[in-house]
């Protein structure tokens, strides 16, 4: 399993990449790469969300590994470089986020214990922000510390269309009648956020979108169309519990989490309420951002990075 490569997107120097098996055998590609300057500071495990793949945060994991932090990470099952569950390789689809919390012990267990350098940051963005709270009261957790952006807590209301609870009650039904694996009403086989910048929910800076539209331009196969009736369902049960006001307060393990003020794929409000209810935890509003705060542009970022540092003790004349 190799990394896409363009001219202005090159893979980052010094990369070891190859697969592991997640829970049922299914192959997951992975990353990883040492840091880049001294001191260190351990290894952040970058997760990403839906139809993200390794390739969309090479900017990301330069930054960080001139922070100092070895950067470990990996596509989900089903996206990505990843081994596709179903017949149609476009279709975003799970029986339940449980498949994700078992790859991702695999990939701690496997890629990460056993060859990177303590102690060990969880970053994940949206989708994988929730893994990462559906793993936060796990006994002996690996994470010292979380940095969440744009967690999905809760899915935008506007984009549903409808409440959370008629929409999970669509997809429960649906799925009794053998419709997990179709795609939602509506849906197609097209990333739709790469087709049109103007319209696109994901982030205001054309360059860092363009950038991504390229890759998949280039290696179509790590794209992804629409969710399933499936996955939504998942999603939206996945919410239901890391929602719930006393999910919050069972997690011991620090948190920081930005949410994005223009975000049109996941509640703010619901991050903002869920960082108020946990016992160690911060929210930070970026007010200007889209949905993919790491994606945005260069002022976004910044202020990103700001807190980031601060937050984790870095040298800003070093970052």
């Amino acid at each position: 399993m190799e990394l896409v490569a363009l001219a202005k997107n090159p893979v980052p120097s010094g990369a070891t990449v190859g697969a592991f098996k997640g829970y049922d055998g299914t192959e997951l590609r992975y990353a990883r790469w040492d840091a880049t300057r001294l001191p260190r500071r351990g290894t952040v495990c970058l997760l990403g969300g839906r139809a993200e793949f390794i390739e969309k945060y090479f900017e990301v994991i330069a930054d960080l590994r001139r922070r100092g932090f070895a950067v470990a990470t990996m596509d989900w099952r089903g996206q990505g470089g990843s081994e596709r569950p179903l017949s149609n390789p476009r279709k975003g689809h799970v029986r339940g986020f449980w498949e994700y919390d078992r790859d991702l012990i695999r990939f701690m267990k496997d890629i990460v214990l056993p060859d990177c350098l303590p102690p060990f940051i969880g970053l994940g963005h949206s989708m994988g922000g929730n893994i990462l709270l559906r793993n936060a009261t796990m006994p002996g957790m690996w994470f010292e510390r979380m940095v969440l952006t744009a967690p999905m807590i809760e899915l935008d209301a506007d984009m549903l269309g409808h409440s959370q609870r008629s929409v999970l009650l669509f997809t429960e039904i649906a799925s009794m009648l053998g419709f997990s694996t179709a795609y939602v009403p509506g849906a197609t086989d097209d990333a739709e956020s790469y087709l049109n910048f103007e319209k696109n929910t994901l982030t205001s800076d054309h360059e860092r979108w363009i950038r991504t539209k390229n890759i998949l331009d280039v290696a179509p196969q790590l794209g992804l169309g629409s969710p399933t009736v499936g996955w939504l369902k998942a999603a939206l049960r996945s919410c239901r519990r890391v929602a719930d006001p006393d999910y919050a307060v069972r997690i011991n393990v620090p948190l920081l989490m930005f949410a994005a003020g223009k975000d049109k794929v996941v509640s703010t409000r619901a991050i903002e309420d869920f960082a108020v209810r946990a016992k160690v935890s911060s929210c930070i509003l970026m007010a200007d951002s889209q949905h993919e705060i790491l994606q945005e542009n260069d002022d976004v970022r910044t202020r990103f990075w700001a807190a980031f540092d601060a937050y984790l003790g870095v040298d800003a004349k070093v970052a």
